[in-house]
């Protein structure tokens, strides 16, 4: 493992893994490699990269100092990808599971990184094939780092809650807001991270797993939030691809602002405790979403997330504000009190539609309307 590189703090990245799917009846589509092949495109907006298996591809932005700069990256990939999947005949869209492909169908990318975690991993690397957005924030220390990696896991749950996309599995309704997670729960260094108590207690503890053989690279670590010593970031992991780009933008808000917070003032963690109510926590804020109740070691109790989540959002209300995201931050306000998340609007679709192959198209056009008003400015 090289040394932790130092960036600048609170700065952010975004990456999202997209579904390609067939315009004929929106099943996923073997599509990554021709649709990466014939790309034209010079990176302003940040990297266009292929996945594990043919029918997913990852989009990643630039750093950036800001939400808007996240948010404008996001819209420049979005656009380029519409071009491209035009040329290619393929739709794309967001969710956290395609509704209804089979996974003995699907195809692993070329490429020796993919090649080895089929060969380790067999049937789940195909099964892998789940979407999910992923969030970095820019730290100053690799102490911090470990420090504001245990702080966030505490918030695991309310990310799933509100980024939840994925109620349909194999064709049936999961009754799960995020069905996602449990393909991610397969693998075997899944979780989260154990209390450590600084950077060189961590390098220790992954130094451990080398030599007993479980882990050779941070990338063997699929914890819910991980350090990311070679971009100087913490990666949050648990959220599922939203539908649209709007909402990634918020759930980036909602981290800086979160991480900014805690980094100011430093809460007492109860990290011995977590360890035992962490899984039950992430298992309900996945089966249940804001209807999850969720275990306080510190009570002991039990509290509902989704009045601790508007609680929150009060809190962080200031350092949004400081930070200039306030206005993305309190886009997820009505996904809390109206049920106005990406698992009730999937919900909402099949109900009107009877079927999922129309589902996958409204979503498709969700994340890439054919108007072209921008139409993340008008979030603000």
């Amino acid at each position: 493992m090289g040394e932790f590189k130092h960036s600048a703090p609170l700065t952010l990245g975004v990456e999202l893994e997209l579904q390609l799917v067939s315009r004929r009846d929106f099943n996923l589509v073997r599509g990554a490699t021709d649709l990466i092949g014939s790309l034209d495109y010079d990176g302003r907006y940040g990297e266009i990269k292929l996945e594990i298996t043919e029918s997913m591809i990852e989009v990643s932005t630039q750093p950036q100092a800001t939400v808007d700069g996240i948010a404008a990256d996001l819209a420049g990939l979005r656009d380029t990808l519409r071009l491209h999947a035009d040329r290619n005949n393929i739709a794309i869209c967001g969710g956290g599971t395609h509704p209804f492909h089979h996974w003995p169908e699907r195809r692993i990318c070329p490429g020796d990184r993919f090649e080895a975690l089929y060969q380790r991993y067999g049937y789940l690397a195909k099964q892998f094939t789940v979407f999910g957005q992923h969030i970095h924030v820019g730290v100053t220390s690799a102490d911090d780092a470990i420090w504001l990696t245990q702080a966030l896991g505490i918030y695991v749950p309310t990310f799933i809650a509100l980024s939840a996309a994925s109620p349909y599995v194999d064709g049936v309704d999961s009754f799960f807001q995020s069905a996602r997670l449990n393909a991610v729960s397969a693998f075997p260094l899944s979780g989260q991270c154990p209390p450590l108590a600084d950077w060189a207690a961590f390098i220790e503890h992954f130094s451990f797993l080398q030599a007993c053989g479980i882990a050779s690279s941070i990338k063997d670590l699929y914890w819910d939030v991980r350090p990311k010593p070679e971009f100087g970031t913490v990666e949050i992991r648990v959220c599922d691809t939203p539908l649209a780009i709007e909402q990634a933008a918020s759930l980036a808000a909602l981290a800086q602002s979160l991480s900014r917070w805690l980094l100011r003032t430093r809460p007492e963690l109860q990290a011995a405790k977590q360890v035992y109510v962490a899984r039950a926590n992430k298992f309900q804020a996945c089966r249940y979403g804001m209807d999850a109740l969720l275990a306080d070691p510190a009570g002991p109790s039990q509290v509902p997330l989704r009045q601790s989540l508007l609680d929150l959002l009060d809190t962080l209300s200031d350092d949004a504000r400081q930070l200039g995201c306030e206005h993305w931050l309190n886009a997820l306000r009505p996904i809390v009190s109206d049920e106005a998340g990406d698992a009730a609007w999937l919900r909402r679709r099949h109900a009107q539609h009877n079927n999922l192959n129309d589902v996958v198209r409204d979503a498709c056009e969700r994340l890439m309307p054919r108007s072209s008003d921008k139409s993340w400015e008008n979030i603000r």
